[in-house]
């Protein structure tokens, strides 16, 4: 008895066994079913092996043993799964990376080969001090050549504590590499290695806004030369405020970002950059509203910042009409050296202006007309609007933009018959202003 039952289980298994059997494929279990089938010429080897092990459990009954080597007739199978690296991880990994446009000094419009790192230090003399255009407590800014002539600014940025550029800021950085508008200085690339990081942008020569008005570059700037300038900016700003991928916002404008060339067009630099020159310093939370002002932007800041910590597209408009009355009055938003209400020069010049002395309020270096006065109300008033308590009782950049343009073409109109040749160009030029927008009569005290 005991042997026919012996006999009767080992030939059911090996029914069960055979390759073409019913119970090869009779059915398919949940594990198989998906699974992409292996080879015939494998997947025969491995039912013969398994089959002939069968065998030996049978004569040998045991089932420890039998385990044993099924367990490890099925090991090849299985590959050990490698651990996938986040975006992060894997900038951080790298340990120099690099994120560059091609540029093409000329304006041809020919494509040229991409900046590296290698070519950064040849063109700053291996970062020399003698290029050095500006340092301060976490960066320097140096002034480089490259081969084909053209003048690059790079600023390093030391990092701390190992700080790397999130995804996030990464994937604004191909958003800044698309951006061209002729008052902005454009952003040729990004590098960044273990100690530092690498910010190239275009090189503007002739010194900022704030050392032209304190006249330690230039000759000094006529109310003319100030609207055109303001009207840049205020072009500048309306371009990232309406850029049409997402809003752009600055966050740090004042002076001192605002370039000018050999013919005092402006040029406005920092902008989208003050994330990311947070995030590599290790002094700040990122980029986007939640970026934290610059420094020495005293006066600039939005005073709803304070209480939300948020900056958006009125915080710009406010940092825009500090500028306004900056270039009105020539002197920084804050002066220590001066006491009383005139130490805060926004604030002392807007209640000037709107106890009808708007002409105290003007930079003494520029010359008095009537055109110049009633312009200078106009910037003025326009200026009050820009800052505002609540950001709902800001204007819009663009806005901003119009009213400049009607002062401008009002003040040519006005001026000396020398200026008529100027306000025919300027009458052409800017059709698109709003003729209902422009002053019909001088006016008094400060109003739009």
């Amino acid at each position: 008895m005991a042997a026919s039952r012996r006999q009767s289980t080992t030939s059911s298994r090996r029914s069960g066994e055979l390759p073409g059997g019913a119970g090869a494929h009779g059915h398919r279990s949940s594990f198989d079913r998906g699974r992409a089938p292996f080879s015939p010429n494998v997947h025969g080897r491995q039912l013969s092996s398994y089959s002939a092990r069968s065998s030996q459990v049978s004569s040998s009954g045991s089932f420890k043993a039998a385990a044993q080597r099924v367990a490890g007739a099925f090991t090849s199978c299985f590959v050990p799964r490698v651990p996938v690296k986040t975006e992060e991880e894997e900038v951080k990994s790298r340990g120099t990376t690099e994120c560059h446009v091609s540029i093409d000094s000329a304006g041809s419009g020919q494509e040229c080969r991409a900046l590296t790192i290698a070519d950064l230090s040849k063109a700053t003399s291996n970062f020399s001090e003698k290029n050095i255009i500006k340092q301060g407590g976490s960066s320097t800014m140096y002034r480089g050549k490259l081969k084909d002539g053209s003048q690059i600014a790079v600023k390093c940025v030391r990092k701390l504590n190992g700080q790397y550029l999130t995804a996030e800021l990464w994937r604004e950085l191909e958003t800044l590499q698309n951006i061209e508008h002729q008052n902005l200085a454009r952003f040729l690339g990004f590098f960044e290695r273990n100690n530092d990081s690498l910010i190239v942008l275009e090189y503007v020569s002739n010194g900022s806004l704030r050392e032209h008005l304190d006249e330690s570059c230039g000759n000094g700037l006529e109310l003319v030369q100030r609207l055109s300038i303001a009207i840049d900016v205020a072009h500048a700003i309306t371009y990232l405020h309406e850029y049409k991928e997402h809003p752009i916002i600055h966050g740090g404008i004042r002076s001192s970002v605002v370039l000018l060339t050999d013919a005092l067009a402006a040029k406005v630099t920092g902008f989208g950059l003050l994330g990311m020159a947070a995030s590599a310093s290790g002094s700040g939370t990122g980029s986007g509203s939640d970026a934290t002002p610059a420094k020495g932007a005293a006066g600039y800041v939005d005073p709803e910042y304070l209480s939300t910590y948020q900056l958006t597209d009125k915080s710009d408009v406010y940092s825009f009409g500090v500028l306004v009355v900056e270039l009105v009055t020539g002197r920084p938003p804050v002066e220590r050296s001066r006491g009383g209400e005139a130490r805060l020069t926004t604030k002392w010049a807007l209640q000037k202006c709107r106890g009808g002395e708007a002409v105290v309020a003007m930079d003494p270096r520029m010359r008095r007309s009537p055109a110049s006065v009633t312009a200078v109300e106009r910037m003025l008033a326009l200026a009050a609007q820009c800052v505002a308590t609540a950001r709902k009782d800001r204007p819009s950049m663009r806005r901003c933009t119009e009213v400049l343009w009607a002062i401008r073409r009002e003040y040519h109109r006005r001026e000396e018959p020398r200026c008529a040749g100027a306000a025919v160009a300027d009458d052409r030029s800017d059709e698109w202003v709003l003729r209902s927008q422009v002053a019909r009569k001088p006016n008094r005290g400060c109003s739009l």
